[in-house]
């Protein structure tokens, strides 16, 4: 019954009609078993008998072995009165027949295409798209933008698509992946820039989050659903999925736990369980699901050829970075005063391995990172860039939304201005801006919708300051204090 019930949306039923002539083509329509209403595609070959009847090979089997074991004498029924055959042309007409089209065959898949270092985007132009969505932060666009094209060239230096180079000096040099380690305060867009990437790029990327991960035997996902998400988003392709790039965010939520007398489980075994995923070894991932069991199949991935890109805001790093900073200039007469670093903007750029281990890092780990990238912290006139000029800035998203209500929406330059002074307040980087927007636009989107007449609304400085209200344009009309 179950199969019969797969094909329910393919199967045509056609009841017979003594005076309609029907004349389907039968090479269009599959042949169905006359007993078990299984179509040809699941039994094999049919045989056929008179009067368009089909019988599986499994049924008439079935039907020999009933014959056999049974002690009916068929003679003395043939012979005994009032006893007929069956008549299966009779019983055909009683059953509505069912016809399945035949399934039209798959279209052989394209040959794979041999990737071509042509084919890749050199670094300056993808620091050109980025520059499009990210404002500021050149030195990480700079070393992502090259990290990118390296792994690829890498990658295309194993089959050497497109490439000539002397075979003799370097044919049996083997370049070594160069995983990165992101370092940059909440909110200064480590996680932006990485998605902002993978729409650029035609590359399977997976994005997921540290604190979640758990060693293995514990509630929680394992080090391998990292890999399984990026199978996912190559759509179970082990082939293209071995040359994608993970973001592993919040890695410094998995820092060594300082003075614990517990196992730590979510922090320092999760670096060592990741320190052959980094290196490069085979995996095996379930394959739609994040944790492996019975029902759920597996496949095999290696993570020789993918990309590990780990971000974190670190927070306590920069009075690590302090404390090491003080103590080398802290001796002899020309020593430096102990708070000379307290209101250093970017004191992340300073940091070195020996802070990340101070932090809580395995040695281990931070070695297979060789890449270190620190991110700046965003100053004000960077929050107003934000606020406007991405293609998909926060103003225009608002914009576009009274557009739909036929209101044109500006914002002067002090409001921008007062805006980014709150969300440097606010001390949670790119993220305030659209926590603020939301407040002050919340009356605003809610009131308009209630009046035609409006036209132009003008947030100004002063209601941003809470001493004023927005400027209101009518349509042909004046202006209209809010």
């Amino acid at each position: 019954m179950s199969e019969n019930n797969d094909n329910i949306d393919e199967i045509e039923k056609v009841e017979q009609d003594p005076k309609k002539e029907q004349n389907p083509n039968p090479e269009e329509y599959e042949k169905i078993c006359f007993l078990c209403r299984r179509p040809e595609s699941k039994t094999g070959p049919m045989i056929d008998l008179p009067n368009h009847i089909h019988i599986c090979t499994d049924c008439m089997q079935k039907s020999f072995d009933t014959m056999q074991n049974s002690n009916i004498d068929y003679n003395a029924m043939m012979n005994m009165p009032n006893i007929n055959m069956m008549d299966l042309s009779s019983l055909q007409n009683q059953i509505p027949q069912q016809k399945i089209k035949k399934k039209k065959p798959k279209e052989t898949k394209e040959e794979k295409k041999i990737l071509n270092i042509r084919d890749i985007p050199a670094p300056h132009k993808i620091k050109a798209s980025l520059d499009e969505y990210v404002i500021g932060q050149e030195q990480a666009k700079k070393v992502i933008s090259v990290a990118v094209y390296n792994h690829y060239k890498r990658i295309c230096s194993e089959n050497m698509a497109g490439v000539e180079m002397d075979t003799t000096a370097l044919s049996n040099v083997e370049i070594e992946k160069s995983n990165m380690l992101l370092i940059g305060p909440t909110g200064c867009g480590k996680t932006y820039l990485v998605q902002t990437l993978a729409k650029l790029l035609d590359v399977p990327l997976a994005i997921t989050d540290a604190t979640s991960l758990t060693e293995a035997g514990y509630i929680g996902d394992d080090i391998e659903s990292v890999v399984s998400k990026l199978l996912a988003a190559a759509d179970n392709d082990v082939e293209r999925a071995e040359h994608g790039i993970i973001f592993i965010d919040e890695i410094d939520k998995i820092a060594k736990k300082k003075n614990t007398n517990q196992r730590d489980v979510s922090g320092e075994a999760v670096q060592q369980g990741m320190l052959k995923l980094l290196e490069g070894s085979e995996v095996e991932v379930p394959v739609g699901s994040n944790s492996k069991n019975a029902m759920v199949p597996l496949k095999t991935v290696n993570t020789r050829n993918i990309l590990f890109i780990c971000g974190g805001a670190f927070p306590d790093l920069t009075d690590i970075i302090k404390e090491r900073l003080n103590k080398e200039a802290s001796i002899g007469f020309r020593a430096d005063l102990k708070d000379k670093y307290d209101k250093e903007p970017n004191l992340l750029q300073k940091v070195v391995v020996e802070d990340l281990r101070n932090f809580g890092m395995v040695p281990e780990f931070i070695g297979r990172l060789p890449i270190i990238c620190t991110m700046e912290s965003l100053t004000t006139e960077m929050l107003v860039q934000v606020l406007r000029e991405p293609k998909n800035a926060i103003l225009k998203q608002y914009q576009k939304l009274l557009s739909l209500d036929e209101v044109k929406l500006e914002f002067d330059q002090g409001a921008l201005e007062a805006i980014a002074k709150l969300a440097m307040e606010r001390a949670t980087g790119a993220r305030a801006l659209r926590a603020i927007l939301e407040e002050f636009m919340l009356d605003i989107m809610y009131e308009i919708p209630k009046d035609s007449n409006i036209g132009e609304v003008i947030i100004t400085k002063e209601y941003i300051e809470h001493v004023g209200g927005p400027r209101i344009l009518l349509r042909g009309q004046g202006l209209l204090e809010g």
